[in-house]
């Protein structure tokens, strides 16, 4: 997994320390003691910067989620149960030679 946070140039670097930990699940309590600053400046800080406007994307690698099988392709949503695929589109042909 890859966390960017997009939009982090117009963040001073305090400002960025402080996003970057608010977005790691850190209280502000835990924030200030590990910059050593207030809680408030903390809170300040992360106000600023959503204000500033930042977007934080996670990039997962490969198919983590489960969405895609290698295996099936997308043949199986182009392929009917009745063994028709999909390929004889000249089904109207036979409706004019009867008519």
């Amino acid at each position: 997994m890859h966390i960017e946070i997009r939009g982090v140039e117009r963040l001073s670097r305090r400002e960025r320390q402080v996003v970057a930990l608010k977005e790691m699940g850190l209280s502000n309590g835990a924030i200030a003691r590990r910059l050593r600053i207030g809680a408030a400046s903390v809170a300040t800080l992360f106000q600023r910067a959503k204000a500033k406007g930042y977007e934080v994307v996670i990039v997962l690698p490969g198919d983590p989620l489960g969405l895609f099988d290698p295996g099936d392709g997308d043949s199986d949503d182009c392929d009917s149960d009745d063994g028709d695929s999909g390929e004889d589109e000249g089904g109207d042909e036979h409706v004019d030679d009867e008519v």
